[in-house]
């Protein structure tokens, strides 16, 4: 499909600057610091408010502490991965963050790794090294749709 048959929303027909995510709160679980920290970077840019952990337990006690929007977090983390958190974060009530958006990172691209993160209840798969442009789309397509 070519830019010039796609919908005027849709997000590659949107410069950077129209993706907005003012008040957005955020919370990027990472076990790589490099990671979270561009992701930082990239959303306080766009206007979110990131709480960046660097560990399921950590993401845990953070949505026990506070309420956000949207979940981003690794798979391959130690400890506790990426999918054993999402079971823990759905387990909860809505008023817990139980229905949170939720984006995977992984360095596991193939179709099965996406299959198994949407099926652990991810809304979206995300592949490492995080292009910018796609996940900023991202991000700002599933709260379209939740909107």
């Amino acid at each position: 499909m070519t830019a010039s048959k796609l919908h005027p929303d849709h997000p590659s027909m949107r410069d950077r600057s129209e993706l907005h995510f003012n008040g957005l709160r955020v919370l990027f679980v990472d076990d790589e610091r490099d990671s979270r920290e561009l992701g930082t970077f990239l959303l306080e840019q766009q206007g979110a408010k990131v709480t960046q952990v660097g560990s399921a337990s950590e993401a845990l006690n953070q949505l026990q502490q506070a309420k956000f929007d949207l979940l981003i977090s690794d798979i391959g983390m130690p400890d506790m991965d990426g999918y054993a958190l999402l079971r823990h974060i759905r387990e909860r009530s809505p008023d817990q963050s139980g229905d949170i958006l939720a984006i995977a990172i992984t360095a596991y691209a193939g179709e099965s790794d996406q299959q198994q993160a949407l099926a652990a209840g991810f809304q979206q798969h995300i592949t490492k090294p995080i292009e910018p442009e796609t996940l900023l789309q991202t991000i700002w397509m599933l709260v379209q749709q939740k909107e």
